[in-house]
């Protein structure tokens, strides 16, 4: 009976002892299953460049061509925020410079009219004291007083000095940054030049794809491939999934209907079941927008894609846990990359053309469980705020 008795607490030492060992290693067996997730996106994302390659070399000359264009308005982008941060440090070196001159006016000022009294009081003035005064304590206060107007005269000499150290420098660094400003604008053209060129080798690839497609049926026959990638690339995708946890901040994505914020301000010129050419339909959504216009994911999640593919272009893949994926395409710059966590509202990428279209806009697609959903009951608001 004994036994019977002390038999659980051995087991139960065992027991706690391989949880705690469990939960212990759960935190690295995440972390591995990530970086497995992340290689396995990474060789997806290799295998449809080398498979648009192999099957169209004008749709990789375009991913070139859209790739240069992005990065050629990113470093614009760039230099314009370095340029602008530094014209604002100039001028507040010119405010500061401006402000010790005045300083340094009113000192010098101050000092001439010291100067000015002692010389008419003359140096025998506290000679003469010292023999005219009746009171010697009187005239140990005189020469206190003296004494405190002559150190006072010697800071003011002191200040004098540092303010003009402080304005040789201030010149020195003013000079710097107008250099640095000079450079600044030089790699500006620089890359203004660059992007033209980007721009003409896109339009130079987007006349040879249309010159190639010259009839309906190549043109459906191009669209059809190019769904197809896509849904290679998604079932892909959807298996490599299934390998590792949800994202740790996602929420709820299929109690979320009818709440989600439009990732971008447009106008909408494609509907979900739109016909895009015989036997093609649309997926999801276009929406006009601006250039450069923020793109912000629509809910929490995990980037599982951030890559060129034909017919997207430049394309971000959100996985928001229970199935569900959001696509956003012809995006001009992705700012995440596969297997980061975003948050919603959070901006993922920058509006654009990629992918051949003609105008800037954004391309979304809802996806629940590989199968694309009507994205539009999702949202708030019927319409994107124009």
């Amino acid at each position: 009976m004994d036994l019977v008795r002390r038999a659980p607490g051995p087991l139960l030492a065992l027991s706690l002892s391989l949880t705690c060992a469990v939960l212990a290693a759960t935190p690295q067996k995440t972390e591995a299953q990530l970086r497995s997730l992340r290689e396995k996106i990474e060789r997806i994302t290799e295998q449809a460049s080398r498979d648009a390659v192999q099957r169209d070399r004008l749709s990789s000359n375009l991913r070139a061509a859209e790739l240069s264009v992005g990065q050629a308005r990113g470093e614009i982008g760039r230099l314009g925020r370095e340029y602008a941060d530094r014209s604002e440090r100039r001028g507040s070196l010119s405010a500061e410079r401006a402000s010790q001159q005045r300083a340094l006016g009113q000192e010098r000022q101050a000092l001439a009219g010291e100067l000015r009294a002692a010389y008419l009081i003359g140096r025998a003035e506290p000679l003469k004291l010292l023999l005219a005064a009746q009171d010697p304590l009187r005239s140990a206060r005189l020469f206190a007083y003296y004494g405190y107007l002559g150190r006072a005269r010697a800071r003011e000499i002191s200040d004098i000095e540092q303010h003009v150290q402080r304005i040789d420098g201030l010149d020195a660094e003013l000079a710097q940054q107008q250099t640095e400003l000079a450079n600044l604008k030089g790699a500006q053209q620089a890359q203004l030049q660059q992007l033209e060129r980007s721009r003409n080798e896109r339009r130079k690839v987007l006349a040879s794809l249309e010159s190639e497609a010259r009839t309906r049926e190549q043109n459906l026959a191009r669209l059809k491939t190019q769904q197809a990638d896509l849904e290679r690339l998604l079932s892909q995708l959807g298996r490599s999934l299934k390998t590792v946890p949800p994202p740790d901040i996602v929420s709820a994505f299929g109690r979320l209907r009818g709440q989600l914020v439009w990732p971008v301000a447009g106008r909408i010129t494609a509907a979900f079941g739109d016909t895009r050419a015989s036997g093609v339909k649309w997926d999801g959504v276009v929406v006009a927008t601006e250039r450069g216009a923020p793109v912000k994911a629509v809910s929490s999640g995990r980037v599982v894609y951030a890559d060129w593919l034909p017919g997207l272009g430049l394309l971000a893949i959100v996985d928001h846990g229970e199935g569900y994926l959001s696509l956003y395409g012809h995006n001009e710059r992705l700012y995440k990359a596969a297997g980061e966590s975003v948050a919603a509202g959070e901006v993922i990428a920058a509006a654009g053309d990629s992918g051949g279209r003609p105008e800037p806009e954004l391309y979304f697609e809802i996806r629940r469980e590989g199968r694309p959903v009507d994205p539009r009951p999702w949202f708030r608001e019927h319409v994107p705020d124009p």
